[in-house]
């Protein structure tokens, strides 16, 4: 069901994210021959970089082999009657700029902030405490450092300086996220007017040395240390440490004991909302309707996004350049440029004709390391769960902690590293690391009155299972049944709530959103795959050897999460192409 925004005017008094939704529902939209630019995908940042192109004048297809468009940043009723953010389900680093250049709010974008925002409970048998203990945290810091005291006054006392330490590298940090990285290419030219403008690309890195100052070789071991080594630097409480390291280990195959796990951490709290550093929020609606207010911004200017079409390959001419993309349904497109916000390896491997690209690069995308540990389990419940460390109101409504990410299995360090452990050898984690999250706590639209849809963000599992088993239905629902009987040791009568379940395992992530070995970052956040070597050397700008096509997805700089900031680089450097040819 494809359709152009084109008949928008005509519907009249529905808002514009309202009304993007009807045309896509009602028309069957028309695909033009030629436009200046595609762009492959509409997850999020493919999106971001259409809008940006429209605006600037720059005519825009999206086409989307989906019936629904925003990639991972989806909304989807998988069970009646309750609405998923199915893979991604949280918003925080999506960069502040696209807010406002794209005007988001106008066009439908609500967000719930959440506060506080983090809830570990612990397990503590034979403690002889009758109530468990369990640690909040929020933005209020003499709360945080009162909850903190319970396990270390050592560690209370020395959380604000942390936060502040934390705070200064995201400082430095945040300048580079939303241009190019150093263009290295540039260096190499003859022309000097090519070797100054590509000094002119190092501000960015000497503002942030500049930050740092002479504190740099602390910040470097941020980046390079494993993420227990910083903390035992700062704290010595293991549920304090353990539900920071969540943050170092979210998404990624890494243990908290491996090194350079420090800057996922990073990259986990370099975000804000609402102009408040470090907020995390639900978005109304679902993840979804965030793509849907970016997609009317997009349209509203003229746009074309397409679902249910599928690129199967991207068009060279004998000059070897870029001239559009065929469709699966074997419909061609001609274009000046196309930007790719699917992977590397579908967009170098699958849909670029090899002989165009050169075989180091190609040996180079096909090495990328994809491996994920993450099962997304999304499940329908008919009752909040309630915690034996937080008891639940007598009439059953949300209390503060319901809207937090909820860490269970995360009482120590050690727990996250065993659960690592069992996926080297290829097994799911004999007690997962679960992060827990109830979006509808804040906003009541998702489910049925009374009712709640709850995200878990479950890991480790591996990709391919030992003994030669594969993620059959049997093997889903054994993990998600100890998925569940950890989550019953928290929270008695979670199990007996349920109402329906999603389970999507790293095979299941790639199937339905193009995320290979299942890696929501698109491949791995490792050192060796970030800024200058993002997707890999040489090729970290958003150009492609191939003139004419751009990577503008998660696996570009600065990388995943829903931020955004890909798409609205890779753009910018597409202008600036346009305009010199």
């Amino acid at each position: 069901m494809a359709a152009s925004f084109r008949g928008l005017s005509r519907v009249v008094g529905v808002s514009p994210r309202l009304a993007w939704r009807r045309v896509h529902s009602e028309a069957g939209g028309h695909v033009k021959a030629e436009y200046d630019a595609v762009v492959i995908g509409a997850g999020h940042n493919g999106l971001v970089a259409a809008a940006y192109l429209q605006r600037l004048g720059v005519n825009t297809a999206v086409f989307e082999r989906r019936h629904v468009i925003g990639g991972a940043a989806v909304t989807e009723e998988i069970i009646p009657g309750f609405k998923f953010s199915r893979a991604s389900y949280l918003l925080s680093l999506l960069r502040p700029q696209i807010y406002t250049d794209l005007e988001l709010k106008k066009h439908g974008l609500r967000l719930h902030l959440r506060n506080p925002h983090s809830f570990t409970p612990m397990l503590e048998e034979g403690t002889g405490s009758k109530v468990p203990r369990s640690l909040l945290l929020g933005t209020d810091m003499a709360e945080n450092q009162k909850q903190i005291a319970q396990f270390s006054q050592k560690d209370a006392q020395a959380f604000p300086r942390y936060e502040e330490y934390m705070s200064r590298l995201v400082l430095a940090i945040d300048p580079l996220l939303d241009v190019a990285p150093v263009d290295m290419v540039a260096f190499q030219h003859d022309s000097l007017l090519q070797k100054l403008k590509a000094l002119s690309t190092l501000k960015p890195l000497l503002k942030a040395g500049c930050i740092l100052g002479a504190q740099l070789p602390q910040y470097y071991q941020v980046f390079t240390a494993p993420i227990t080594k910083v903390l035992d630097q700062w704290f010595e409480s293991e549920p304090l440490k353990a539900t920071l390291a969540t943050d170092a280990v979210i998404g990624a195959m890494t243990s908290p004991h491996t090194p350079g796990s420090g800057y996922v951490l990073l990259h986990h709290v370099m975000g804000g909302l609402e102009g408040i550093r470090g907020a995390w929020g639900y978005v109304q609606g679902g993840m979804g309707a965030l793509s849907d207010a970016i997609a009317s911004s997009a349209t509203v200017h003229g746009a074309s996004i397409f679902t249910e079409k599928t690129v199967a390959k991207v068009q060279v001419n004998s000059e070897g350049r870029v001239q559009g993309v065929v469709l699966q349904d074997g419909l061609e497109v001609r274009s000046k440029v196309v930007l790719s916000s699917a992977s590397p390896q579908v967009t170098f491997l699958k849909l670029t004709p090899q002989e165009w690209l050169p075989e180091a690069f190609i040996e180079r995308i096909s090495q990328l390391n994809t491996q994920s540990p993450v099962t997304k389990i999304n499940v329908a419940v008919d009752r909040l769960p309630n915690f034996l460390a937080a008891p639940n109101a007598p009439r059953g409504q949300p209390l503060p902690h319901h809207q937090c990410s909820i860490h269970l299995n995360c009482e120590n360090t050690l727990l996250l590293h065993q659960a690592f452990e069992d996926a080297k050898g290829g097994l799911p984690s004999h007690r997962p690391m679960i992060e827990l999250c109830i979006p509808s706590s804040l906003d009541p639209t998702l489910a049925p009155p009374g009712c709640h849809v709850i995200s878990l963000f479950t890991q480790y599992t591996p990709y391919t299972l030992a003994g030669g088993k594969i993620w059959d239905e049997q093997e889903r629902n054994a993990y998600t049944d100890k998925v569940f009987e950890c989550i019953e040791a928290y929270a008695p009568g979670f199990k007996g709530s349920v109402v329906g379940r999603d389970i999507l395992t790293p095979p299941d992530l790639e199937r339905v959103f193009g995320l290979p070995g299942g890696n929501i970052f698109h491949c791995a956040m490792s050192l060796d795959q970030l800024y200058f070597a993002r997707p890999v050397p040489l090729h970290s700008g958003y150009r492609s050897p191939l003139w004419g096509l751009y990577l503008c997805g998660s696996g570009a700089h600065p990388g995943g999460g829903v931020m955004g900031a890909a798409g609205r680089n890779a753009a910018h450097v597409v202008i600036r192409d346009l305009k010199s040819m």
